[in-house]
């Protein structure tokens, strides 16, 4: 399955890529806008989790 996902992803462009990454934040302004009381989560705790997301992609971008 990721086979195929990863063979499709290699077709995209530079701005496909921007272009989906504007949409995930637009769509993360509607979801904050449904339910304010995400906007009460600890900023250590999304910091956390944004450096556990980074990892894995950073790693295999600039190490590997």
């Amino acid at each position: 399955m990721f086979e195929k996902l990863n063979e499709r992803v290699r077709k995209l462009t530079v701005i496909d890529i921007g272009l989906t990454k504007w949409a995930v934040f637009f769509a993360a302004i509607i979801i904050v806008k449904f339910f304010p009381q995400l906007l009460r989560i600890n900023f250590v705790i999304l910091a956390v989790l944004l450096i556990i997301c980074a990892i894995k992609p950073t790693y295999k971008f600039w190490i590997k």
